[in-house]
């Protein structure tokens, strides 16, 4: 018969039994977590492992097909530059086919802009199409061969078309040339007609009752040209003799202030000018050698000195004087040249003095020089006697430095003046004034012939 125990007795061996079965079961639990718990971590590290080689392989390839994307772009970009210089330089060809006409070389040049341009068409197809099948590194060299290809044409092209300037050029310069040395052989006829001793046409056949003022500007321009042209060869021999013809300029007119370089011969002119009319407005032209009373106005009939002016004007210097070495007109040759032309300078400009040396003894020298002298003389002399044929009081006048100018007794010698074009600045205000007179003024009667003068602005002392 079994004993009963008590309840208390069996409760504590079921709560013994519990926690021993809750110990159990939690070291099972915690043996299974954490066995599966190491498993995960080593499947979660290889499985990082894994993704850490794929991640960086797939970087790589990126990287390689952005560098691969860059270099056909590149060598798209190349080509195009490339196509776009052929064109330019199958343009060219198209440009100089055209003069002179060559069908060939036209068409040509058309069908190689139509290629190139149909190439490029092609190239952009492909690119919006993704379809690109290119090798970037054979592209690059081969566009860059075309493009060097397509300078070196455009240079060549280029080169032609200078050359073919360059002898049109020359042939318009060879022309201009000629057409030069016949202007220059036609001026100089002119200027030998104007020079030479025969008579003026226009004085051929005048009649003295039909002479007037007019005729004296005409005979006037006609001098004035003959003292220019003696003024010109004087001065090329003082550069031949190298003078200092600044300083000539100087002691001619030492404040003078030229607008241009041009004008500083207008020194020696006006020089020339006051020697050569020195005593104009005596009737025998103050010739020193001459009775005073020679020199008295109206002592010969109007009529006598119109015969003397037309018998003058119809001979050559040389002339004149052979046939009558004793007349005026040879004492006022010799006189003027003497005093004109000093020793000093004519033993500076021909190395001796022989010709002062002839002309004192009457006689002519044959030199260019001494020709333009007396070519000029005659013409002073003869218009001189044209003054007198008027039977009119006859004035000579200078204008003085510094004169205002006035239209009615004056003219400006040198209209291309920068003083007078407007070249100087309107505001400098410049008052322009007489710098010095370079052809005498002539007053025959009431009959007023304007002086020829150089205007020069006030206060002035440098020339330019």
């Amino acid at each position: 018969m079994e004993t009963l125990k008590p309840k208390s007795s069996i409760n504590e061996r079921s709560k013994k039994f519990a926690k021993t079965f809750q110990k159990v079961i939690g070291l099972r639990t915690a043996t299974k977590f954490a066995a599966n718990n190491g498993i995960c971590l080593l499947a979660t590290q290889a499985r990082c492992k894994e993704d850490g080689f794929t991640g960086q392989n797939q970087k790589k390839n990126e990287d390689n097909d952005r560098a691969r994307n860059r270099a056909v772009v590149e060598a798209l970009i190349a080509r195009l530059f490339a196509g776009v210089t052929a064109i330019k330089a199958a343009y060219a060809e198209l440009q100089v086919a055209q003069n002179p006409y060559n069908n060939e070389a036209i068409q040509a040049a058309d069908q190689a802009i139509v290629d190139e341009l149909r190439a490029i068409s092609e190239l952009k197809r492909a690119f919006l199409k993704k379809q690109l099948d290119l090798s970037p590194q054979v592209t690059l060299i081969l566009a860059e061969i075309q493009e060097q290809q397509s300078i070196m044409k455009t240079y060549e092209i280029t080169i032609k078309k200078l050359e073919a300037d360059v002898d049109h050029k020359e042939l318009d310069i060879a022309s201009l040339k000629n057409q030069l040395q016949e202007c220059l052989a036609f001026n100089k006829s002119l200027e030998k007609k104007l020079n030479s001793s025969g008579a003026l046409s226009m004085f051929e056949n005048i009649r003295f009752s039909a002479l007037n003022p007019t005729h004296f500007v005409q005979f006037l321009h006609h001098t004035i040209r003959s003292i220019r042209s003696f003024v010109k060869l004087m001065t090329r021999e003082m550069e031949s003799a190298h003078w200092d013809l600044e300083t000539a300029i100087k002691f001619i007119h030492p404040d003078a202030v030229f607008a241009k370089p041009s004008h500083k011969i207008l020194a020696f002119e006006s020089f020339v000018c006051i020697a050569m009319f020195e005593g104009f407005n005596y009737p025998n032209f103050v010739i020193p050698s001459e009775p005073f009373e020679n020199n008295q106005p109206h002592r010969h009939s109007p009529m006598l000195y119109f015969e003397k002016f037309k018998k003058l004007n119809s001979l050559n210097p040389k002339q004149c004087i052979t046939q009558n070495p004793n007349s005026s007109f040879a004492k006022f040759l010799k006189f003027k040249y003497l005093q004109l032309v000093h020793a000093k300078m004519e033993c500076s400009l021909f190395r001796n003095l022989n010709q002062r040396k002839l002309v004192n003894a009457g006689g002519f020298p044959d030199s260019a020089f001494f020709v333009a002298f007396a070519e000029m003389a005659k013409r002073v002399w003869a218009l001189h006697s044209l003054a007198y044929s008027f039977d009119e009081e006859v004035t000579v006048f200078q204008v003085k430095k510094n004169t205002r100018f006035s239209e009615v007794y004056m003219e400006c010698v040198a209209e291309d003046s920068v003083f007078l074009s407007g070249e100087a600045s309107a505001a400098d205000e410049v008052d322009l004034r007489v710098g010095f007179t370079v052809v005498p003024g002539f007053k025959i009667g009431q009959t007023v012939i304007q002086s020829q003068v150089y205007l020069s602005p006030v206060g002035s002392t440098a020339s330019c």
